[in-house]
């Protein structure tokens, strides 16, 4: 289908002009349309980078890869074209967070949107997916979890898709870093839409990856994707690898000496409690971040931090992805991460706004060690993998040859103390078991919140002291939710808010409020993990972990360690050539700005200020220490080359004098 027809404009037939001139005629409405829209909705004058070239590409109906760095302008990649064209565009994309934001931004630009994720009704997402039938909403985020649920299956069939983006594209790659397997229910739905062209968009990719994305994505009867790749190298990001071994008292230090918003990276949730404290003690204004906090929490933090309220978050790797701040001055890693991948993608959160960041990892000798001891705890023997298995079996009560397709609320914690196991072994078994196909472990399953009346509706009617608020999320309660007078009753906090005209966090502190007067019980939303058996149980012993599922994982994982390793201690080569090689882009310069660059052009400046001072004192006589600052050297490398040639002896000083030693 054409996009001139798509648009409602009529084409001009091959007799009213040539198809030369009509060709140009509707690329010429096309450009000026969507350069329209961007202006219209997101204020922007002209595209960057390869935005435009992307557009185009799926605008014509061909399957596309576009690789671009963080803050490259990923989102109007897929926006702006969904806009110029008929039909709903499928975005595909992992977290909740990053659906939920993408889909307020959307709303505020007066633009139809809408997401479906596991805490809705049946009923609320009924009515999303026969919205998206119906032509009123253009943009559908999903995970990528929903696209094997049938009902989503059945109606995805009456759909008109203009296309489907896949965000964070590498997640299909059993080559990437974040691997998902999840992610190749995608094919299923290119099954049933297979006219329709793919998007997938991704900021972190190796040549490997690229290859393994194309072909995971790709129908028997496609072309070719087109694939744009936009450099990598980030120009006003310095990249800066800082040795110590006191790390918070540099990191306080660094923080006390810069100005600016700032995301610190840690690997541990306690970690990221305890240092917020410890900045907050040295008088920086500091919060934590992490997935086992309450929603409520988390979208409080994040909105202190975005507001400027709070300068510095400590965040676990829960938090960044598709987070809108383009002023973040500096990105710090307290933990070195466990590959170049993340590295990049967490560090590219600095300086989107195109003005001077840092990103900054901190790095002590323990960090070497502890990045080798990841590749055993991340990839335990075979033998321990099968022993958990079975032991879930023993938790769960589940006899050989049943389980198939039951899902249980899963706690680590519980289950180490009784089998005594070391919890991120025990998660990491879990990832390997559900590549091979065993269980399928979800950590970010939120467990929708419940509410139950614990009075009845003439008594409920007769009270007199509900504050207006009050009375207004009562209203809401009782016309959205029949039954909550006879038990608890699953309810949607964002839904309620949206018919009170209220923000989600003040529904849930006046059903808290309620609660607490005993007039309701109500259950907060929380994440609960989840283990779903994806076949029925195994004895231990016929447990297979292929080599594609062990061994070439084992190996592709110890190579991201040992490149992230080799990039912490290396000093000779320019850091942002190394990046760009890593994911195959061939840089020709240095940046001049990064740690090794400005120890290099330091050392060099010392060398020529060297040889000028033994050219100003080789005549023999002694000269003044005042005259070696009229050299053209600049003052710290003169300074640093006298302390060496003294040291050395081969300068002698004496009285204020110098003089070259023969």
């Amino acid at each position: 289908m054409r996009n001139d027809e798509l648009n409602g404009i009529k084409p001009t037939t091959s007799a009213e002009k040539p198809a030369t001139d009509t060709q140009a005629d509707n690329i010429s409405h096309f450009s000026f349309l969507i350069s329209h829209l961007l202006k219209k909705y997101w204020g922007y004058d002209d595209f960057r980078g390869i935005q435009r070239e992307i557009i185009e590409s799926i605008a014509s109906g061909n399957d596309t890869l576009g690789l671009m760095p963080t803050g490259g302008g990923k989102s109007i990649t897929f926006q702006v074209p969904a806009m110029a064209m008929q039909g709903v565009c499928i975005v595909i994309t992992p977290l909740i967070a990053l659906m939920k934001d993408q889909v307020q931004h959307l709303q505020q630009r007066g633009i139809l949107a809408a997401a479906i994720y596991n805490t809705m009704s049946h009923d609320d997402v009924l009515r999303t997916l026969d919205n998206c039938i119906l032509g009123r909403t253009k943009f559908l985020y999903v995970s990528p979890e929903r696209l094997s649920s049938q009902l989503f299956i059945t109606k995805l069939r009456h759909m008109l898709v203009c296309f489907i983006t896949v965000d964070e594209a590498h997640c299909i790659s059993q080559w990437g870093y974040d691997f998902r397997p999840s992610y190749l229910q995608i094919a299923r739905i290119r099954d049933i839409q297979p006219d329709v062209p793919v998007l997938a968009l991704t900021a972190t990719a190796t040549p490997q990856v690229v290859t393994d994305i194309c072909d995971k994505l790709k129908t028997p009867e496609s072309k070719p994707f087109n694939v744009f790749r936009m450099s990598f190298e980030r120009k006003n990001l310095t990249y800066i690898v800082r040795r110590t071994n006191d790390k918070m008292n540099e990191l306080a230090h660094i923080l006390q000496h810069t100005q600016g918003s700032a995301i610190v990276y840690v690997r541990s949730r306690q970690r990221s409690k305890e240092i917020a404290q410890q900045l907050t003690v040295a008088g920086i204004s500091a919060t934590f971040y992490h997935a086992g906090l309450e929603s409520t929490d988390k979208d409080q933090r994040q909105r202190d931090w975005q507001d400027d309220t709070t300068r510095v978050i400590v965040a676990t790797n829960a938090f960044g992805m598709g987070i809108d701040k383009p002023d973040v001055r500096m990105v710090l890693h307290y933990d070195c991460p466990d590959s170049i991948e993340a590295y990049f993608q967490e560090a590219g959160r600095a300086g989107r706004d195109g003005k001077q960041a840092y990103a900054v990892l901190l790095i002590g000798k323990q960090d070497f060690i502890t990045l080798e001891q990841r590749i055993s705890t991340t990839f335990p023997e075979k033998d321990y993998i099968r022993q958990v298995y079975e032991h879930l079996a023993y938790y769960y009560q589940i006899a050989t040859g049943d389980g198939y397709g039951i899902t249980h609320e899963f706690c680590v914690e519980q289950f180490c103390q009784r089998f005594r196991h070391f919890p991120p072994r025990v998660l990491a078994a879990l990832q390997i078991l559900q590549r091979a196909g065993y269980l399928e472990y979800s950590d970010e399953q939120d467990n929708q919140a419940r509410l139950h009346f614990l009075i009845g509706r003439d008594q409920l009617n007769l009270l007199s002291n509900l504050s207006a608020t009050e009375e207004r999320v009562v209203t809401a309660l009782l016309r959205n939710y029949g039954g909550l007078f006879a038990d608890y009753e699953f309810i949607n906090e964002s839904e309620v808010a949206r018919q009170c005209g209220m923000k989600e966090q003040e529904v849930y502190l006046v059903l808290k409020g309620l609660s607490e007067r005993r007039i309701l019980n109500f259950i907060p939303r929380k994440q609960v993990p989840q283990i779903r058996y994806m076949q029925r149980r195994e004895d231990a012993e016929h447990v297979m972990l292929p080599p594609d599922v062990y061994e070439e994982r084992l190996e592709q994982y110890r190579q991201r360690i040992h490149a992230m390793m080799d990039y912490a201690r290396r000093d000779d080569r320019c850091r942002s050539r190394l990046l760009l090689e890593y994911f195959g882009e061939t840089s020709t310069h240095d940046c001049r700005q990064c740690d090794v660059c400005k120890g290099l052009s330091d050392h060099d400046s010392e060398a020529e200020a060297a040889e000028a001072i033994r050219h100003l004192l080789s005549d023999g006589k002694p000269h003044a220490i005042s005259e070696l600052y009229s050299l053209p050297c600049d003052a710290s490398a003169i300074d640093a080359a006298l302390r060496q040639l003294t040291s050395e002896e081969h300068v002698q000083q004496q009285d204020g004098m110098l003089k070259l030693k023969s």
